[in-house]
Protein backbone atom coordinates (compact mmCIF):
# COMPACT_ATOMS: atom_id res chain seq x y z
CA UNK A 1 0.00 0.00 0.00
CA UNK A 2 2.52 2.36 1.03
CA UNK A 3 4.70 1.57 -2.40
CA UNK A 4 1.73 2.47 -4.26
CA UNK A 5 1.33 6.09 -2.35
CA UNK A 6 4.92 6.69 -3.13
CA UNK A 7 4.36 5.57 -6.55
CA UNK A 8 0.88 7.72 -6.90
CA UNK A 9 3.26 10.76 -5.46
CA UNK A 10 6.07 10.81 -7.86
CA UNK A 11 3.38 10.62 -10.62
CA UNK A 12 2.27 13.50 -9.09
CA UNK A 13 5.47 15.28 -8.68
CA UNK A 14 6.41 14.55 -12.21
CA UNK A 15 2.94 15.75 -14.09
CA UNK A 16 3.25 19.06 -11.53
CA UNK A 17 6.91 20.23 -13.48
CA UNK A 18 5.96 18.73 -17.22
CA UNK A 19 3.05 21.32 -16.20
CA UNK A 20 4.62 24.49 -14.47
CA UNK A 21 6.44 26.84 -16.76
CA UNK A 22 9.96 26.18 -16.45
CA UNK A 23 12.41 27.95 -18.93
CA UNK A 24 14.90 25.33 -20.82
CA UNK A 25 17.44 26.09 -23.25
CA UNK A 26 19.66 24.35 -25.87
CA UNK A 27 22.23 25.56 -27.70
CA UNK A 28 21.59 26.28 -31.30
CA UNK A 29 23.72 25.75 -34.43
CA UNK A 30 25.41 28.90 -33.92
CA UNK A 31 26.15 28.97 -30.14
CA UNK A 32 23.35 30.92 -29.75
CA UNK A 33 20.96 29.72 -26.46
CA UNK A 34 17.18 29.56 -27.23
CA UNK A 35 15.04 29.27 -24.57
CA UNK A 36 11.69 27.89 -24.18
CA UNK A 37 8.87 26.47 -22.06
CA UNK A 38 7.24 22.82 -22.79
CA UNK A 39 4.54 22.32 -20.92
CA UNK A 40 1.28 19.60 -20.77
CA UNK A 41 1.40 16.30 -22.44
CA UNK A 42 -0.07 14.91 -25.78
CA UNK A 43 0.22 16.02 -29.26
CA UNK A 44 3.28 18.81 -29.61
CA UNK A 45 2.05 22.15 -30.43
CA UNK A 46 4.57 25.16 -31.43
CA UNK A 47 3.42 28.57 -30.56
CA UNK A 48 5.05 31.49 -31.85
CA UNK A 49 5.06 35.22 -30.43
CA UNK A 50 5.37 38.93 -32.47
CA UNK A 51 7.22 41.35 -32.63
CA UNK A 52 8.51 43.52 -29.67
CA UNK A 53 7.21 40.42 -27.39
CA UNK A 54 8.24 37.57 -26.25
CA UNK A 55 6.97 33.57 -25.13
CA UNK A 56 5.22 35.30 -21.97
CA UNK A 57 2.71 36.93 -24.10
CA UNK A 58 1.25 33.88 -24.65
CA UNK A 59 0.89 33.40 -20.60
CA UNK A 60 -2.33 33.81 -19.50
CA UNK A 61 -3.86 33.18 -22.66
CA UNK A 62 -7.04 31.55 -23.39
CA UNK A 63 -5.57 30.00 -26.25
CA UNK A 64 -2.77 28.40 -23.84
CA UNK A 65 -4.72 27.02 -21.12
CA UNK A 66 -7.60 25.85 -23.77
CA UNK A 67 -4.70 23.67 -25.52
CA UNK A 68 -2.82 22.72 -22.37
CA UNK A 69 -6.63 21.47 -21.17
CA UNK A 70 -7.28 20.08 -24.51
CA UNK A 71 -4.69 17.38 -24.32
CA UNK A 72 -1.95 19.46 -26.16
CA UNK A 73 2.15 19.68 -25.26
CA UNK A 74 2.27 23.36 -26.01
CA UNK A 75 5.70 23.97 -26.54
CA UNK A 76 7.17 28.23 -27.20
CA UNK A 77 10.19 29.26 -27.79
CA UNK A 78 11.55 32.87 -27.43
CA UNK A 79 12.92 33.64 -30.56
CA UNK A 80 16.24 34.75 -31.19
CA UNK A 81 17.24 38.38 -29.37
CA UNK A 82 13.93 37.95 -27.29
CA UNK A 83 13.23 37.06 -24.08
CA UNK A 84 15.52 34.69 -22.17
CA UNK A 85 17.35 34.02 -25.36
CA UNK A 86 20.56 35.48 -26.48
CA UNK A 87 20.85 38.67 -28.01
CA UNK A 88 23.49 38.35 -30.39
CA UNK A 89 24.65 42.17 -32.13
CA UNK A 90 26.37 40.98 -35.06
CA UNK A 91 24.30 40.86 -38.32
CA UNK A 92 25.28 37.07 -39.21
CA UNK A 93 23.77 35.68 -36.56
CA UNK A 94 20.02 36.66 -38.22
CA UNK A 95 20.06 36.23 -41.68
CA UNK A 96 20.30 33.21 -44.15
CA UNK A 97 17.30 31.59 -42.19
CA UNK A 98 18.61 31.33 -38.69
CA UNK A 99 15.34 31.77 -36.91
CA UNK A 100 14.19 29.11 -38.87
CA UNK A 101 17.06 26.76 -38.38
CA UNK A 102 16.40 27.75 -34.34
CA UNK A 103 13.11 26.39 -34.40
CA UNK A 104 14.24 23.20 -36.76
CA UNK A 105 16.70 22.56 -34.47
CA UNK A 106 14.49 22.96 -31.56
CA UNK A 107 11.75 20.79 -32.41
CA UNK A 108 14.87 17.46 -33.07
CA UNK A 109 15.81 18.59 -29.75
CA UNK A 110 12.94 17.51 -28.16
CA UNK A 111 12.26 14.63 -30.84
CA UNK A 112 9.15 15.50 -32.01
CA UNK A 113 8.24 13.89 -35.17
CA UNK A 114 4.84 15.51 -35.89
CA UNK A 115 3.77 18.86 -34.81
CA UNK A 116 1.15 21.51 -35.28
CA UNK A 117 1.87 25.31 -34.72
CA UNK A 118 0.26 28.78 -34.32
CA UNK A 119 2.20 32.12 -35.33
CA UNK A 120 0.67 35.40 -34.28
CA UNK A 121 2.02 39.15 -35.61
CA UNK A 122 5.80 38.03 -36.64
CA UNK A 123 5.45 35.05 -35.33
CA UNK A 124 3.26 34.11 -38.61
CA UNK A 125 5.65 35.57 -40.75
CA UNK A 126 8.26 33.32 -39.12
CA UNK A 127 6.08 30.17 -39.18
CA UNK A 128 5.46 30.61 -43.32
CA UNK A 129 9.08 30.29 -44.13
CA UNK A 130 8.98 27.60 -41.31
CA UNK A 131 6.26 25.66 -43.32
CA UNK A 132 8.53 25.61 -46.48
CA UNK A 133 11.39 24.23 -44.26
CA UNK A 134 9.98 21.91 -42.16
CA UNK A 135 7.45 18.50 -43.13
CA UNK A 136 6.52 17.70 -40.06
CA UNK A 137 4.05 19.99 -39.99
CA UNK A 138 0.82 18.89 -40.20
CA UNK A 139 -1.50 22.09 -39.60
CA UNK A 140 -0.53 25.76 -39.05
CA UNK A 141 -2.86 28.89 -37.65
CA UNK A 142 -1.24 32.42 -39.08
CA UNK A 143 -2.81 35.05 -36.70
CA UNK A 144 -3.02 38.81 -37.22
CA UNK A 145 -1.20 38.52 -40.77
CA UNK A 146 -2.08 39.95 -43.97
CA UNK A 147 -0.37 38.80 -47.41
CA UNK A 148 2.31 42.20 -47.23
CA UNK A 149 4.60 40.16 -45.95
CA UNK A 150 5.58 38.40 -49.57
CA UNK A 151 7.12 41.51 -50.45
CA UNK A 152 10.92 41.86 -49.93
CA UNK A 153 10.64 45.65 -50.26
CA UNK A 154 7.72 45.98 -47.72
CA UNK A 155 7.67 49.01 -46.98
CA UNK A 156 6.15 48.77 -43.14
CA UNK A 157 9.12 46.53 -42.42
CA UNK A 158 11.66 48.64 -43.76
CA UNK A 159 9.93 51.66 -41.61
CA UNK A 160 10.19 49.63 -38.32
CA UNK A 161 14.05 48.55 -38.81
CA UNK A 162 14.99 51.94 -39.44
CA UNK A 163 13.15 53.42 -36.32
CA UNK A 164 15.41 50.80 -34.34
CA UNK A 165 18.44 51.87 -35.91
CA UNK A 166 17.43 56.04 -35.22
CA UNK A 167 15.16 57.03 -37.69
CA UNK A 168 11.53 57.13 -35.91
CA UNK A 169 8.68 58.39 -37.40
CA UNK A 170 4.85 59.32 -36.08
CA UNK A 171 3.85 55.58 -37.01
CA UNK A 172 6.82 53.79 -35.05
CA UNK A 173 7.06 56.42 -32.50
CA UNK A 174 4.87 54.01 -29.80
CA UNK A 175 6.50 50.75 -30.30
CA UNK A 176 10.37 52.39 -29.91
CA UNK A 177 8.41 53.86 -26.66
CA UNK A 178 7.53 50.89 -25.61
CA UNK A 179 11.18 49.07 -26.32
CA UNK A 180 12.49 51.24 -24.07
CA UNK A 181 10.22 50.94 -21.44
CA UNK A 182 11.02 47.17 -21.25
CA UNK A 183 14.71 47.82 -22.10
CA UNK A 184 14.87 45.95 -24.73
CA UNK A 185 17.88 45.21 -27.31
CA UNK A 186 17.67 48.10 -30.34
CA UNK A 187 20.57 46.41 -32.06
CA UNK A 188 18.70 43.15 -31.87
CA UNK A 189 15.54 44.62 -32.74
CA UNK A 190 16.98 46.44 -36.12
CA UNK A 191 18.67 43.09 -37.06
CA UNK A 192 15.15 41.03 -36.80
CA UNK A 193 13.34 43.05 -39.11
CA UNK A 194 16.36 43.68 -41.50
CA UNK A 195 16.38 39.89 -41.85
CA UNK A 196 12.82 39.12 -41.36
CA UNK A 197 12.17 36.10 -43.36
CA UNK A 198 10.29 36.59 -46.70
CA UNK A 199 8.11 33.99 -48.26
CA UNK A 200 6.80 34.27 -52.10
CA UNK A 201 3.48 33.92 -53.31
CA UNK A 202 4.46 31.03 -55.06
CA UNK A 203 6.47 29.05 -51.96
CA UNK A 204 3.00 29.40 -49.85
CA UNK A 205 1.03 28.18 -53.23
CA UNK A 206 3.00 24.95 -52.90
CA UNK A 207 1.87 24.49 -49.33
CA UNK A 208 -0.79 21.29 -48.97
CA UNK A 209 -1.13 21.10 -45.36
CA UNK A 210 -4.81 23.05 -44.12
CA UNK A 211 -3.50 26.69 -43.07
CA UNK A 212 -6.41 28.46 -41.17
CA UNK A 213 -5.22 32.58 -41.37
CA UNK A 214 -6.87 34.49 -38.82
CA UNK A 215 -7.09 38.34 -37.87
CA UNK A 216 -9.40 40.66 -35.86
CA UNK A 217 -12.18 42.92 -37.66
CA UNK A 218 -10.03 45.85 -36.73
CA UNK A 219 -6.42 44.42 -37.74
CA UNK A 220 -5.61 45.73 -40.77
CA UNK A 221 -1.87 46.57 -40.20
CA UNK A 222 0.04 44.10 -42.55
CA UNK A 223 -2.55 44.01 -45.97
CA UNK A 224 -4.96 41.60 -46.70
CA UNK A 225 -5.92 37.92 -44.91
CA UNK A 226 -8.11 36.99 -47.14
CA UNK A 227 -5.18 37.57 -50.21
CA UNK A 228 -3.34 35.47 -47.20
CA UNK A 229 -6.01 32.66 -47.67
CA UNK A 230 -5.79 32.51 -51.04
CA UNK A 231 -2.91 31.61 -51.33
CA UNK A 232 -3.01 28.09 -49.65
CA UNK A 233 -4.50 25.63 -51.75
CA UNK A 234 -6.41 24.15 -48.55
CA UNK A 235 -6.61 27.96 -47.00
CA UNK A 236 -8.77 28.90 -44.39
CA UNK A 237 -10.17 32.55 -43.10
CA UNK A 238 -11.52 33.62 -39.65
CA UNK A 239 -12.83 37.12 -38.59
CA UNK A 240 -12.87 37.96 -34.81
CA UNK A 241 -13.11 40.62 -32.87
CA UNK A 242 -10.39 42.41 -31.79
CA UNK A 243 -7.32 44.77 -32.98
CA UNK A 244 -3.49 44.19 -33.57
CA UNK A 245 -2.63 44.01 -30.31
CA UNK A 246 -5.75 42.65 -28.50
CA UNK A 247 -6.89 39.48 -30.56
CA UNK A 248 -4.86 37.05 -29.63
CA UNK A 249 -6.03 37.10 -26.07
CA UNK A 250 -9.52 36.49 -26.47
CA UNK A 251 -12.11 33.98 -26.15
CA UNK A 252 -12.93 34.25 -29.99
CA UNK A 253 -10.12 34.06 -31.47
CA UNK A 254 -9.14 30.46 -29.04
CA UNK A 255 -12.14 28.71 -29.62
CA UNK A 256 -11.84 28.85 -33.18
CA UNK A 257 -7.96 27.91 -33.55
CA UNK A 258 -9.65 24.61 -30.89
CA UNK A 259 -12.01 24.03 -33.83
CA UNK A 260 -9.49 24.25 -36.44
CA UNK A 261 -6.86 22.06 -34.71
CA UNK A 262 -9.86 19.59 -34.65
Amino acid sequence: MLKKHLISCLLVIAFMQKTTAQVNTFESFDGVKIAYTDEGYGEPILLLHGFLNSRKSWDNTVLKQQLINTGYRVIIPDLRGNGDSDKPKDEGAYGNGAEIKDLVLLMNHLKVEKYKAVGYSRGSIVLAKLLTEDDRIEKAVLGGMGIDFTNPEWDRKIMFANAFKGEVNQFTKGAVDYAKSINADFRSLYLQQKYQPVTSVKELNELVIEILVISGTDDLDNGSAEDLKNSFVKGKLEKVPGDHNGTYKTEAFSNSIIRFLG
